[in-house]
């Protein structure tokens, strides 16, 4: 059993040692390739490139910190989900990170769109993302929402509770349009992961329960009202999972529903959607699974419990937006101050500071999330230093990399990398300590490009209309 010192982790018997799957580099500057984009290389003189562009003359040009998206990268993993799931409808879900470019991406390469609030559909419109291809999810969407949603044809609205069921059919009789669901269903699986991003478990905030007959309840609901036509279930047991077994927990209850919808409504619905969730690498201590094993394995899954129900199976979607964006994009950092510190029994831990943090990567205050990083513009015949990689805000907290070996000789104006920040880092971006959110640069071929533009002091200020 281990103790979490009061303090917090950080200060636990045994922290400087570092997590037990950290082993020391006989490289340290030698790449992990499962943890990088496809085209991230190092020559010989220790510059790591991405897309044929050296991250040193990135940084020069659109400054730091600065996200790096590798746009061939990207393509090739919705290519991956689209061809190993084909036959499946493949959306590809915004909330991991969503631009009016990958937005564009991800319609040239033939994947569907989730959505989950009015920002990230305004998203998509502009765009020109088709709308019959999106999807729109969340707990609480609002009136001015679901109304945006019908007025631009969104394909499908994933229902969450009775009173978007009530907000929904007034719409549709009001405005005379019609709206495609599906329920979003809580089949009671507990997901191995965060309990923030668990998601299928009845003691929060998503979907309909299924035990407490709730979901049945909202699909006779929604088969009373005229407006709205019933499509099918929908079921996400939370995010960064490995295992397929609360995949097969989660089909199997929700299926038993739609037999059941069937035989006491009277209607077999024609889809199903399995949610999305897939893990990917953030360290050694991940193996994600390929697409190809992912969509033999679910498939099994969902076709043997329809033969045990002896029903035919439904049309299947999934939601992949972490597998495909995370690797694809890496955050590159300035080192600022690197401070040795002097702990009990006479070990010291290096600090290196960097300058960004939790303003443009809060997961790791946020979800006890690991990282990993390397130095990316020189190579370093230095020691192996285990180190701390923080950033510049005003929080004990502001960990970037718990725990990475580093080259002893570390100093301000290094380079710093950080792989798979593609999901999520970005999209939870804020302005703590009025800090100014980093750029989006997608390279591809030797050429970058900015898809999001670095904040400005303006941008900050333009929002402060008081006592001028």
């Amino acid at each position: 059993m281990s103790h979490t010192h009061e303090a917090g982790w950080a200060h636990a018997a045994g922290a400087l040692r570092g997590p037990s799957w950290l082993r020391q580099p006989t490289d340290v500057d030698a790449l992990v390739p499962q943890l990088w984009s496809a085209t991230a290389s190092k020559d010989e003189a220790g510059v790591l490139s991405v897309g044929g562009v050296p991250l040193p003359a990135l940084a020069a040009e659109h400054g730091t910190p600065a996200y790096v998206l590798d746009e061939a990268d990207f393509r090739a993993r919705a290519g991956a989900f689209r061809d190993a799931f084909a036959g499946y409808g493949v959306y590809y879900a915004g909330k991991a990170f969503l631009c009016t470019a990958v937005a564009r991406w991800i319609d040239e390469e033939g994947l569907n769109l989730d959505v989950c609030s009015g920002g990230e559909l305004a998203v998509a419109e502009r765009a020109g993302f088709p709308m019959e291809r999106v999807g729109f999810h969340g707990n609480n969407k609002s009136t001015a929402e679901l109304a945006t949603a019908l007025r631009v044809g969104v394909g499908r609205i994933i229902v969450d509770s009775f009173d978007e069921i009530e907000r929904l059919a007034a719409l549709t009789a009001e405005t005379g349009t019609s709206a495609q669901v599906l329920i979003r269903v809580t089949a009671g699986v507990e997901a191995h992961t965060h309990e923030y991003i668990a998601t299928a478990h009845e003691d929060q905030k998503f979907g309909l329960s299924i035990s407490s007959g709730a979901a049945l309840e909202a699909a006779r609901r929604v088969l009373a009202a005229p407006g709205i036509e019933l499509r099918g279930l929908h079921s996400h047991i939370g995010s960064q999972i490995f295992a397929s077994a609360g995949f097969e927990v989660a089909a199997r209850r929700v299926l038993r529903l739609h037999a059941q919808i069937a035989t006491e409504l009277g209607v077999t619905l024609p889809e199903m959607d399995l949610g999305g969730g897939f893990g990917i690498a953030y360290t050694t201590q991940d193996d994600p699974s390929t697409p190809a094993t992912l969509a033999s394995e679910l498939t099994a899954i969902v076709d043997g419990e329809c033969a045990a129900l002896g029903i035919e199976r439904p049309h299947l979607s999934i939601e992949p937006g972490r597998a495909i964006v995370g690797p694809s994009m890496c955050t590159v950092y300035e080192v600022g101050t690197v401070k040795p510190v002097a702990l009990d029994g006479g070990a010291v831990r290096t600090y290196v500071s960097v300058d960004g943090g939790m303003s443009d990567n809060v997961r790791t205050a946020l979800y006890d999330a690991d990282y990993s990083c390397t130095l990316a513009g020189r190579r370093s015949d230095a020691e192996p230093v285990l180190s701390r990689v923080v950033g510049k805000h005003c929080e004990a907290g502001d960990i970037v990399v718990k725990d990475e070996f580093l080259p002893g000789d570390v100093a301000g104006g290094d380079l710093l990398a950080v792989p798979a920040t593609g999901a999520y880092c970005r999209s939870l971006a804020s302005n703590y300590n009025h800090a100014l959110r980093p750029p989006v640069v997608a390279v591809r071929d030797g050429v970058a490009r900015t898809l999001l533009r670095r904040e400005t002091v303006e941008d900050l200020l333009s929002t402060d209309v008081g006592d001028l």
